[in-house]
């Protein structure tokens, strides 16, 4: 009695589906693609950068844990998990290889 019979309509003719759909879900599929490429790409180039110089570490090397501890490697080798890290003079400490967050180079002998 108050309310009358809704009937549903289409947008745009049957024929024209397709362009429907691009412009529908073209806003979310850019945005997708931008994140890929400012945030996903660059992270996962980091981390491949990190995970080779991880790998190449060797005695000498100034190195910072992801605790913010900094120190020298003493003693490395090939494929184990742990590395000697000395953090002060006469203090050696072993650290788990994958807890290394920056590998600043070799250090200097003064």
């Amino acid at each position: 009695m108050f309310m009358s019979e809704a009937f549903a309509q289409t947008a745009t003719p049957a024929g024209n589906s397709m362009f429907v759909n691009i412009v529908q879900y073209g806003p979310i599929l850019l945005i997708v693609a931008v994140f890929y490429f400012l945030l996903i790409l660059p992270q996962q180039k980091q981390q491949k950068a990190l995970k080779t110089k991880l790998n190449a570490l060797k005695r000498g090397d100034k190195v910072v844990t992801a605790g913010g501890i900094v120190g020298v490697v003493k003693k490395t080798t090939e494929g184990a998990e742990n590395v000697e890290v000395e953090i002060a003079p006469n203090v050696v400490v072993n650290v788990v290889r994958s807890t290394i967050g920056t590998v600043l180079g070799t250090a200097d002998k003064a």
